[in-house]
């Protein structure tokens, strides 16, 4: 069987690191990169086996290379703390470990949100490259939204990936907040330029796009949530991107 490090980062997630670990318990190294957390979170990942490293905050790209400079292993899975392998997924990433026959693996992850599992809103299959030969991948350098980048030949699996990514309406705000600040960031170190017509224009194409487009009407309640959520986060990282301009100025 070929060797496999598991890698990951956090930051007070106490209330996942346990499950999330649990899932892949059977990987012969877990990697844990932990950014200061005060609510026991490193202390659970070594009561589970897991190697626990403690940086600062550099953003998701950086911090997930940091992660994945630790591991030691030929294959590397990378997850966040709020995912789950299923046996099933499991399964399959045994056999393509095996095989041997791709550089990279995507897996389909399918999302909750508030209690439901989401099938529209541009929210599944929503393949995510998480299994790479060790080598071959490292992570974009975006201080969000980061992505695995590789060199070689890739595939797409079948079994998904769960993601408990909002379990309540406050995960919902917290992660506005948080997504909004770090994208409004980068958009500024980019050149990016924002004006209050653009936000409310770019919010209400976020909205038209999920809710409409991707077919988040026909997941309910939670699809206009979700739309809801797409709208006010796009708005704000423009609004935000104007307060960055502001300062420099």
């Amino acid at each position: 069987m070929h060797s496999v490090s598991v890698i990951l980062i956090t930051k007070n997630e106490a209330a996942n690191i346990r499950d999330c670990l649990q899932s892949v318990a059977w990987a012969d190294e877990i990697i844990v990169v932990d950014s200061g957390s005060t609510d026991g979170t490193p202390e659970i990942a070594k009561e589970m086996g897991a190697l626990v490293y403690v940086q600062d905050w550099p953003g998701f790209g950086p911090q997930k290379n940091r992660a994945l400079a630790y591991a030691s292993k030929e294959w590397i899975f990378s997850i966040d703390a709020d995912e789950r392998v299923t046996p099933a997924l499991r399964a399959e990433l045994e056999q393509v470990m095996q095989s041997g026959n791709a550089d990279g693996y995507f897996c389909p992850r399918l999302s909750q949100f508030c209690g439901t599992f989401i099938h529209h809103s541009g929210w599944y299959p929503d393949y995510v490259l998480r299994l790479f030969k060790r080598g071959s991948g490292r992570f974009s350098d975006n201080l969000v939204h980061e992505s695995v980048v590789l060199q070689g030949h890739s595939e797409k699996l079948k079994n998904s990936l769960l993601h408990y990514s909002y379990l309540t309406m406050s995960d919902v705000e917290r992660k506005v907040e948080q997504y909004s600040n770090a994208a409004a960031q980068q958009m500024f170190e980019s050149g990016k330029r924002a004006s209050l017509g653009g936000a409310l224009l770019s919010g209400g194409w976020a909205f038209v796009r999920t809710y409409l487009l991707r077919m988040g009407i026909l997941d309910g309640l939670a699809g206009w949530r979700i739309a809801s959520m797409n709208a006010r986060t796009t708005y704000l990282k423009y609004r935000k991107l104007s307060k960055y301009e502001s300062l420099k100025s």
